[in-house]
Parts: structure tokens; C-alpha cells; sequence
């Protein structure tokens, strides 16, 4: 199942790592990343495959929360259907 992800906070090393190594660490696969820099705001956006995690997608969205409170992320993750179907014209 594919899932877009959103990842914003103030700039510092780190946070690409911080997320894609949990990530990982739950054999998520990353498709696709962007990430930008503007006016001292970080915001990456990805879009990920959690098909081949043993995890389920609650646990990996309830891991993902706990790292941005630990951490000062705001992350959302959302499943790519809903996604599309909310955007779709």
C-alpha cells in the first residue's frame, strides 16, 4: 500500500535522517522524496510503500507521531487512495 507523507519543522541536521532511518527500521520502502528549505521552515514530502513492512499502517502512522513529538516533526501520513480520491477533480 502506497501513502504520502508530510514531515515540517523549524531547520536543523538531522531531520531527513531522523524519519528515513525509522522508516527503515519498519521496512518501509521510500518511492519518491522532495524536500525544501524556505525561510528557515523545512517541509519534506514523500511518498512511501509500507506493503513489505510487518507493521500495519496504524503502527506505522502511531510510530511516525511519536517521533515528531520526540523530535518537534509535525508528520502526517496518509493512505495514497484516500489521498487521490480526496484530490480528485
Amino acid at each position: 500500500m502506497k501513502a504520502i507523507m508530510t514531515v515540517t519543522a523549524a531547520d536543523r541536521v538531522g531531520i531527513i535522517a531522523s524519519v528515513c532511518t525509522l522508516l527503515a527500521s519498519m521496512d518501509v520502502n521510500i518511492l519518491d522524496i522532495n524536500q525544501t528549505v524556505m525561510q528557515g521552515i523545512f517541509t519534506m514530502t514523500l511518498l512511501v510503500d509500507t506493503s513489505t513492512s510487518s507493521h500495519n499502517f496504524d503502527e506505522i502512522k502511531s510510530a511516525l507521531i511519536q517521533r515528531g513529538e520526540n523530535e518537534s516533526l509535525v508528520i502526517h501520513i496518509q493512505r495514497a487512495d484516500i489521498f487521490d480520491a480526496m484530490h480528485r477533480v
